[in-house]
């Protein structure tokens, strides 16, 4: 349980496509590593060391930063038995905690549900960019998402639409236009609902920008926009404590070493310039960040890249964090391999159950579906 008296709030930020883990946190005195990846393989002279076996990515720098800080940490060979190396059943995995037949209802938002159980704040949970992730995705809990938050809220800025009772005729008009093609009952129930969620959210939203004033230059990328999003409703202190966004592809199938390269510095910016705004306002001591991606990638490269594996790595970075690693980095002997890939050897629902315990302070068992090794980093 976080030991501040303000509410403990989570980032969860996905790295789409599947992060190659071997790249990332790389073995690099291991011979096997050299042997499997003539083409990718980093530069002993180029990595960032943690000590005589691991080193970071040469571009993850503000990150190393971070962990000798002690506010860091790595999770080795993270993810689940029988990896599907597919990213859309990989994915439905990591949002709904069920690898062994196909989920419906999305662990974050079951985290939101048990955080705001009658739903009373419609910024409790908050996603930021396109769509609305599986893992934010169950009935009667709103969430709202945002892919740009200086003009979200259209019906909000529609000229004569003032006042609530406007914007309410405009909704009930746009719902019964789709009526004919969806029906009526629940189904209109339901998109009546997350419209009206949707307007309440907009209102209180246009403070967040308004409130805002920083020093930091954040970078002008996607992944920097919405984390200073993030930071921005932070601030504001509108009562959000669950926010989700994701950053890829990581999907390095080809020309690896330039596409790597550039997503690592992208995302080491992003985060270090998101943890400065909170630090500049004293807002950084209730805040995690957990960091994730579907599997990681095979242990020997294709020529130019590498292809789907199986373990992967994870993250978890914050003031509140006990830094180090955790786990074990996955055996790279060929007889150790599955199929070609790093086994895993760490259950990504203990990872889950770790967060949501020992930082939320909920019970994680119904929203992970059993009880799994928990980790102390926080």
């Amino acid at each position: 349980m976080a030991t501040t008296k303000k509410d403990p709030v989570v980032v969860v930020f996905q790295l789409t496509g599947a992060n190659d883990y071997l790249n990332t946190i790389i073995p690099y005195t291991n011979a096997h590593y050299r042997d499997a990846r003539p083409r990718v393989s980093i530069p002993e002279d180029k990595v960032l060391p943690i000590d005589d076996e691991l080193a970071f990515n040469p571009n993850m720098g503000p990150i190393k930063k971070l962990y000798d800080e002690g506010k860091v940490a790595i999770i080795h060979g993270i993810g689940y038995e029988n990896s599907p190396r597919s990213h859309f059943r990989s994915m439905d995995i990591w949002h709904t905690c069920e690898p062994d037949k196909l989920g419906t209802e999305g662990w974050a938002a079951k985290v939101i549900r048990d955080l705001d159980p009658e739903g009373e704040n419609v910024l409790k949970g908050m996603n930021f960019g396109q769509g609305l992730p599986r893992a934010l995705a169950l009935r009667g809990v709103p969430v709202t998402s945002v892919s740009n938050l200086e003009s979200y809220g259209v019906l909000s800025g529609v000229p004569g639409a003032s006042g609530e009772q406007d914007r309410a005729q405009m909704l009930e008009r746009f719902a019964r236009m789709y009526a004919p093609a969806v029906g009526t009952g629940p189904v209109m129930d339901y998109l009546g609902q997350t419209g009206r969620d949707a307007l309440r959210g907009a209102d209180i939203l246009k403070a967040a920008p308004e409130k805002y004033s920083s020093t930091v230059e954040y970078a002008d990328t996607p992944i920097a926009n919405n984390l200073k999003s993030i930071a921005q409703v932070h601030l504001a202190d509108l009562g959000t404590q669950f926010f989700y966004t994701q950053h890829g592809s990581f999907d390095t199938h080809f020309n690896q070493t330039p596409m790597h390269t550039k997503l690592w510095i992208d995302t080491s910016r992003a985060i270090t310039d998101f943890f400065d705004d909170l630090h500049e306002h004293d807002a950084a001591d209730n805040l995690i960040m957990v960091m994730f991606t579907e599997f990681g990638r095979r242990v020997r490269d294709n020529g130019t890249g590498t292809d789907h594996g199986a373990g992967g790595v994870a993250f978890v970075i914050g003031d509140a964090v006990k830094g180090g690693m955790y786990s074990e980095y996955p055996s790279l002997k060929p007889e150790d391999l599955q199929q070609g890939d790093l086994a895993p050897n760490y259950d990504f629902r203990g990872f889950y159950a770790s967060m949501i315990d020992k930082w939320l302070g909920l019970d994680p068992v119904p929203i992970v579906g059993g009880n799994f090794e928990q980790l102390d980093f926080v």
